[in-house]
């Protein structure tokens, strides 16, 4: 299951009530418009991963950020503090508000829900991405211990896998050594 499906399914589908709820939306745009959001979001990560600060923050934040509960208690991602870590998330991921609005006005021109609704919205696709991965990933331990090689056994959920594997060819070795490369 992907990071889409993933936030989708989260809660039996309460988050995307609720979300569709706070944005006086139908729950079916508000699922279109989480799935036009979600894939900048992750491309913003796998790049930021490019980076040994990024990785290492991302693997930190996994571990420690406690974001899954943004997809396990949906309710939770209409409180303040959901807004703070979406922001805080989109700011280490994008580097600045024009990306984000950029993200926003481009799905808004797809789904042709207002800028303004899917820009108040973002940072709560963001948590719930990052819950998504956190939770998926007992977390951070899995990410952590695949990227290193230890406790291959315990394994890496299949979304990791797809979320770090950038040219889709089943194996994120080859992307971990480009990335690697970048740095050298």
């Amino acid at each position: 299951m992907g990071i889409l499906d993933s936030i989708l399914s989260a809660g039996g589908g309460d988050s995307v009530r609720e979300i569709a709820k706070n944005f006086g939306l139908s729950e079916g745009d508000a699922s279109k418009a989480i799935g036009q959001l979600v894939p900048s979001i992750t491309q913003g990560l796998r790049k930021n991963t490019t980076d040994s600060n990024g990785l290492e923050s991302l693997i930190n934040a996994i571990s420690t950020g406690n974001h899954q509960r943004y997809v396990e208690d949906p309710k939770e991602l209409t409180n303040e503090r959901a807004v703070t870590d979406g922001n805080n998330i989109l700011g280490h991921i994008f580097g600045s508000k024009d990306v984000s609005r950029n993200v926003a006005q481009t799905a808004a021109q797809n789904t042709g829900i207002d800028s303004g609704i899917l820009k108040k919205m973002l940072p709560m696709v963001a948590t719930m991405a990052m819950g998504s991965l956190s939770k998926n990933s007992s977390g951070g331990a899995g990410l952590a211990n695949h990227l290193t090689g230890s406790n291959e056994s315990s394994g890496l959920p299949n979304m990791l896998t797809q979320f770090l594997d950038s040219d889709n060819d089943g194996s994120v070795t080859d992307d971990l050594l480009n990335m690697a490369k970048k740095l050298f």
